[in-house]
């Protein structure tokens, strides 16, 4: 057996594909402002496709890697139960804090500019069992070898002054 070609298969790239879309905004396109600090800061709704028949659980992490300090966390939840479609103003698993320092959603405002937004979804084969007072290096620790599938949609946002 050739030990690099089993290596080759642990890769991140093994991971079944979780297809993310949204109704409200398409791949790289821009987030509409009812979703944003700018209009009522609800999530917008997400549909997932391909989750493995055996994922136990999903995480939800949506971050800004163009925030000014470094990738900022708007929102982070975890033990989600098994759905195709996460609905606006979503609630149910664990809300984590974000770096707005409040539990739950925060929407995109950039301070200057267009940023991109990505809406990480993961499968899990198991419930995390972690406090809820947990921030995001907690979970993803906790769930990095539990991973089953990930799919992400990305979106961008802009301020109008």
């Amino acid at each position: 057996m050739n030990p690099a070609k089993s290596f080759e298969a642990t890769k991140v790239e093994d991971f079944k594909m979780i297809i993310v879309t949204s109704p409200a905004f398409k791949e790289n396109e821009s987030i509409p402002a009812k979703y944003t600090c700018d209009g009522s800061n609800d999530n917008p709704p997400l549909d997932l496709a391909n989750i493995p028949e055996a994922a136990a659980s999903l995480v939800l992490i949506v971050d800004d890697p163009d925030a000014p300090g470094g990738t900022w966390l708007h929102w982070l939840n975890w033990n989600i139960p098994i759905t195709h479609h996460i609905r606006e103003g979503h609630k149910s698993g664990i809300q984590g804090i974000n770096d707005f320092k409040k539990r739950g959603y925060g929407g995109p405002c950039p301070p200057t500019g267009t940023h991109r937004y990505q809406f990480k979804v993961y499968a899990l084969n198991n419930i995390l069992k972690i406090e809820n007072t947990a921030n995001v290096n907690d979970v993803e620790k906790a769930m990095s070898d539990n991973i089953m599938a990930f799919g992400s949609l990305t979106g961008i946002y802009s301020r109008k002054k």
